[in-house]
């Protein structure tokens, strides 16, 4: 297998008028071809700064992020187009990610006409047409619509999904990508996903849905407030969380969307200790000493005294 994606150790940190906010602390992330990796958390966690990341759009402060092979801080403007032109992204907001004065067949067709050229108009729309019906959208009469005025949200990320792949991507970056779908439709978007896998395209896929990740990717990773705290087999993750944060959304499904309250007290502050030690029922002082992410059984990493 190929390595696509290899991120070791990186740490991104947000300026505001509230002062620095680490989004991300040390997270390691591997995917090779024919792999898919989910990255689990609730709003905030850092998943979606993790993508953005994975793809050189936002600062980074430590830490690699080597992209097919190579360092992507160390590339020049056009070498970097290069390897991004091999990776495909569908933002987690399909209402700003596609131009709303494009017709539906034309957002699908313009990442192909703006790296094949305008000659290739006949065989791009060829292809953006055939993507279409395989994100699910078929119905001829919608193609020549303009996405601000025809499409419900559902439709538009299915829109973006097209648009991602329109260069087949060896790999695909998936922010939410069901989070507007019908259940009905859900399953569809996902054995998309499952079928350009099993083609050999990685993926990483960003979600706060421990159902969906175990259904779409086989290894999985859970982040609480930028710091990797499990990670492992998706299916051991929802059956068998380890981690009393991965346990914690487990317990919640089918509401992840809602907070997952602290219990009243704490032994340990914010910044201090483990990060999750003021939300967790069995914090000690022992956990007031940051914990490693450790081996606990084959395959299966936690960072926890406890587990």
């Amino acid at each position: 297998m190929t390595m696509l994606l290899e991120i070791r150790g990186l740490h991104v940190t947000f300026h505001g008028r509230r002062g620095k906010e680490q989004a991300l602390r040390g997270v390691d992330l591997a995917v090779a071809s024919g792999e898919s990796v989910a990255v689990v958390g609730e709003s905030g966690s850092g998943k979606t700064t993790l993508l953005r990341a994975s793809l050189g759009l936002v600062p980074t402060e430590g830490g690699s992020v080597c992209l097919f092979g190579t360092d992507l801080g160390a590339l020049e403007r056009d070498g970097r187009i290069r390897a991004l032109r091999r990776c495909g992204m569908m933002p987690q907001d399909p209402y700003g990610a596609v131009p709303p004065t494009l017709s539906v067949r034309d957002a699908v067709m313009e990442p192909l006409l703006l790296v094949n050229g305008f000659r290739s108009k006949e065989i791009s729309a060829l292809k953006a047409e055939s993507l279409l019906r395989e994100w699910g959208l078929p119905d001829e009469r919608i193609w020549g619509a303009r996405v601000s005025r025809s499409l419900s949200g559902g439709q538009r990320q299915r829109v973006c999904g097209a648009r991602a792949m329109a260069l087949d991507p060896e790999l695909f970056l998936a922010d939410e990508p069901t989070s507007m779908q019908d259940a009905s439709l859900r399953g569809e978007i996902v054995s998309v996903l499952e079928s350009r896998v099993a083609e050999g395209m990685g993926l990483v896929l960003v979600t706060h849905d421990l159902i969906l990740a175990r259904r779409a990717a086989r290894a999985g990773l859970v982040l609480y407030r930028g710091v990797v705290v499990e990670r492992g087999p998706t299916r051991d993750l929802l059956d068998n969380p380890r981690h009393p944060y991965t346990a914690a959304l487990a317990r919640a499904l089918p509401r992840l969307g809602k907070a997952i309250l602290p219990p009243p007290g704490s032994l340990v502050r914010p910044g201090q200790g483990c990060p999750y030690a003021e939300r967790c029922e069995r914090a000690d002082s022992s956990c007031m000493e940051p914990p490693v992410l450790r081996e606990v059984s084959p395959g299966r990493f936690v960072a926890c005294h406890k587990a």
